[in-house]
């Protein structure tokens, strides 16, 4: 059984909370006045826009250390929040207070698949601020400590065949991975049975760069109706990647891009089991009129096993049917800042979750997959043995892991969360 002080942590699934002044080394001079900005309003929220194009608040994307008591929804001040959610150096300290080595960082205020930077007032621009953020996100943020980040960018989606440009300019810069939409589709995009997006496919299975699909990267949630409670909500959060995984399932363009790579990010692992044997019970019983053809004799589940990455935080259940999965697949994530992650107490939690799993079976979950997907090497900089979670926290003697800043949540929290994106799509 691997202790928890022994283990290796590296997170497929960690998020910034960008800091104010993020483009003004990226943006060229004649277009920095219709930079993305932060503005804050009368109440003291701080917000960020493009042009009219409101972001993502920061509310429950940036609760680390707050008791759950403490969590908001409204927009957060950066005076309300941690500086490990927006600070570089400060985040590696709180990783290391964690036991975490590494992390794979999505954007927050974008949107989880940069929507609000596609969907400015004009494309030329949009593509300017796109590879201004990646280029912050890569040399400054990454690049400020590379053997703690594992880069992520995100793409011009308004046209694939600059999509897939950005994916080779993100490769040579070191970057293999990429945020996709978990459903272009509902952001009024083709959807990937269209044939639309081959040539971004086509870049991806040759840069060996993953097409990660994190839930709420469609800008819809799930829920049951209008009015149910918030709870409903959240607790169905898993159900967009439910929709994705269904999708990969039965999409016909595997066999043409034999190196392609999705990961399904932040939707949990217990499910999927049983949605494997549905579409195999799918396959066997309806392709008679579905006229569905895999090659080789594979079927769906054959898809998942050689293709798709997925992730979970804490989920026990998944970890007892780890031998439905291709363990080589299967990827840890902390969600830091946001508010279901395990932070500071991910080598407690996942000692208890992985108890009945070999020392092998963890450091593949743990670390070993994430650097082989992802291209991720530590090592060449860190010696092992500086990597285990005691030896990181051992560093890490004086930072405080409780937030003592922020506000109680009030009916103002959850009337807000009512407001939040576009309509929900219901589950029926």
């Amino acid at each position: 059984m691997r202790h928890g002080d022994d283990m290796i942590l590296i997170s497929v699934d960690d998020h910034i909370a960008e800091p104010a002044g993020m483009f003004e080394a990226h943006v060229p001079e004649r277009y920095r006045d219709q930079a993305p900005h932060v503005v804050t309003d009368e109440r003291g929220f701080q917000q960020w826009w493009y042009g009219e194009k409101k972001g993502r608040n920061l509310g429950l994307n940036a609760v680390a250390g707050k008791p759950p008591e403490m969590f908001n929804v409204n927009p957060s001040a950066y005076t309300e929040m941690r500086p490990g959610c927006f600070d570089v150096h400060e985040r590696v300290r709180d990783m290391s207070a964690g036991g975490q080595l590494a992390g794979l960082n999505f954007p927050n205020w974008t949107g989880f698949s940069g929507q609000v930077l596609n969907e400015g007032p004009d494309r030329q621009l949009n593509e300017i601020m796109i590879k201004a953020y990646n280029d912050w996100h890569v040399d400054e943020w990454c690049a400020a400590h590379p053997e703690r980040f594992i880069p992520c960018g995100i793409l011009p989606l308004f046209d694939v065949d600059k999509a897939a440009a950005e994916v080779r300019r993100l490769a040579a810069k070191g970057c293999h991975a990429v945020t996709f939409s978990e459903n272009p589709a509902a952001l009024q995009m083709p959807s990937i049975h269209s044939g639309h997006w081959d040539p971004l496919f086509a870049a991806c299975s040759d840069e060996g760069t993953v097409l990660c699909l994190h839930v709420g990267s469609s800008s819809k949630t799930a829920s049951t109706t209008p009015d149910a409670p918030p709870s409903v909500g959240m607790s169905l959060s898993s159900v967009m990647s439910i929709y994705s995984l269904g999708d990969l399932l039965w999409a016909d363009f595997w066999w043409r891009f034999p190196n392609l790579r999705f990961s399904l990010t932040e939707g949990d692992i217990g499910w999927i089991p049983y949605f494997l044997q549905r579409a195999e019970h799918v396959q066997r019983r309806h392709s008679g009129w579905t006229k569905h053809w895999f090659p080789d004799g594979k079927g769906p589940a054959d898809v998942f096993l050689e293709r798709v990455l997925c992730c979970f935080i804490n989920d026990p259940v998944g970890v007892s049917l780890i031998d439905h999965f291709n363990i080589d697949n299967v990827c840890w994530e902390s969600d830091y800042p946001h508010s279901d992650s395990s932070w500071p107490h991910a080598p407690e939690v996942n000692e208890v979750q992985f108890a009945a799993l070999t020392d092998e079976q963890v450091d593949k979950i743990t670390h070993r997959n994430a650097m082989a997907h992802f291209s991720f090497d530590p090592f060449a900089i860190r010696p092992p043995e500086r990597c285990t979670a005691a030896a990181l926290r051992a560093e890490a003697t004086g930072v405080d892991t409780v937030t003592r800043v922020g506000r109680a949540p009030d009916e103002s929290d959850r009337d807000y969360f009512r407001t939040l994106g576009p309509r929900p799509v219901a589950s029926s």
